[in-house]
């Protein structure tokens, strides 16, 4: 049973190599692997995937809540700023996650300013590079304990 699905959106298949100016030397492979172990740590089963499709995205959203995935840690990338559908994938599953960037998104262009995912999201981190995906997992896990003492 996986306790926590870290989605990862398009072209960060490309990290490492893409706009390192941006986005860091760190590719994803090595982000996802750290992840899983801090989360597994914490005795949290994780999984993870990325799709530069967003139907790929909604899908695995709505096999996340068939298979009763407790939350979602998502760097949407560019469907931040145009996914209505993966907006409401999150929104039908009621499956609490976080947004996260690896970029200050308001540090540049415009229209990286807006996100159809941030008022929806438990929270958001954004612009700690891959730091930001070790602070979503304890954020995750810190929202996980709290709430199964309810």
């Amino acid at each position: 049973m996986t306790d926590i699905l870290l989605i990862n959106g398009p072209n960060l298949n490309l990290l490492g190599k893409r706009e390192p100016e941006i986005y860091g030397s760190t590719t994803l492979i090595e982000i996802e692997q750290s992840t899983k172990a801090h989360l597994a740590k914490a005795g949290l089963v994780s999984n993870c995937m990325q799709a530069n499709g967003e139907h790929l995205i909604v899908d695995a959203i709505h096999t996340a809540w068939d298979q009763s995935v407790k939350f979602i840690i998502i760097n949407p990338g560019a469907f931040t700023h145009t996914s209505v559908a993966i907006r409401d994938a999150l929104l039908a599953t009621k499956i609490p996650f976080i947004e996260l960037h690896l970029s200050n998104v308001f540090a540049r262009e415009t229209f990286r300013h807006h996100s159809y995912l941030s008022d929806i999201a438990h929270g958001v981190i954004c612009g700690f590079g891959p730091l930001g995906y070790q602070l979503a997992a304890d954020a995750a896990i810190t929202f996980l304990k709290t709430t199964s003492n309810k």
